[in-house]
């Protein structure tokens, strides 16, 4: 089991990278948002009000990681962790929302066109953000498979659909300047349905977690109880959890002859082979029966 020292500094180290990350969005979400309404680009503001879910959700995600550390008690026997996956799914929540502003912003911009002012200080400033949201999403996907956090993973998702609604953005000032101001509500659309995929994926990850949906291969537990001597095979193999954070029960075979104190020895010697193999695993609960009858 994972010992309290290590999830203390796998907390501090998440946060850490969140807080890093919180400053750079909140650059890039203000750069954007002064510029979009100073400018009456309503792609940029779109974008720039994308952004600002980022530093949002690195708020929500910092929060449900501390949330998250505290140790198990009576009401709470496995732990707070799910309070993280909790943290991921209310990342989604906020794309949710912005994705209903987005839309209502760029149909009222459909239907009473407004031609907005491009110039290469527009260029700049999605060129420069660009760039940072390239440097948080690298830095903060390579975190969270680092430290297989849920939090870092889902937040960079969303981060991703940053650097690909820049570009359309981008795409779009392009156009404008040639003339089909169109482009700018179309853009818009465009950072809407990028922000919605974003969503949907958070959303199949967090619900995978909240529906308690398979974590470790039954395969490959099978084989770690092979090696120990004297055990017949297993079955019943569940398992649950996150993916820094799991629970495996399983009922392992024994001759029927084999006294319960030698069974229970050697069911403890298959608890120490199988977290010995699976780092991720929290607990184990083994119960001990006899093969099954053929």
């Amino acid at each position: 089991m994972p010992s309290p020292l290590a999830a203390s500094a796998r907390a501090t180290a998440v946060t850490r990278v969140l807080l890093r990350v919180l400053v750079l969005n909140l650059i890039v979400a203000a750069a954007k948002i002064v510029f979009g309404l100073w400018s009456g680009t309503i792609s940029i503001l779109s974008d720039g009000l994308h952004s600002l879910t980022d530093s949002a959700s690195n708020v929500v995600g910092y929060l449900g990681t501390r949330l998250s550390q505290q140790p198990a008690d009576e009401g709470h026997p496995y732990g707070h962790r799910k309070f993280e996956t909790l943290s991921a799914a209310a990342i989604f929540i906020f794309l949710t929302l912005i994705v209903v502003q987005v839309v209502e912003a760029a149909w009222r911009q459909l239907w009473t066109p407004e031609t907005p002012e491009v110039t290469p200080l527009s260029f700049a400033i999605m060129i420069g953000t660009l760039a940072i949201n390239v440097l948080v999403v690298t830095y903060e996907s390579r975190a969270g498979r680092r430290l297989k956090s849920e939090v870092l993973i889902a937040d960079a998702h969303h981060t991703r659909s940053d650097v690909f609604t820049s570009l359309a953005v981008i795409a779009a000032l392009i156009g404008m300047a040639f003339g089909y101001p169109i482009l700018d509500p179309l853009a818009a659309l465009v950072v809407a349905v990028f922000i919605g995929y974003a969503g949907f994926q958070i959303a199949r990850e967090t619900s995978s977690v909240l529906a308690d949906h398979v974590v470790l291969d039954a395969d490959e537990i099978k084989r770690v109880v092979a090696t120990v001597p004297e055990v017949l095979g297993c079955h019943h193999i569940r398992t649950r959890g996150t993916a820094d954070y799991a629970f495996l029960d399983l009922h392992v075979w024994f001759p029927a002859s084999m006294a319960l104190d030698e069974a229970h020895r050697l069911s403890h010697l298959v608890k120490d082979r199988l977290l010995e193999n699976f780092p991720a695993l929290a607990d184990v609960i083994i119960h001990i029966e006899p093969p099954p009858r053929s």
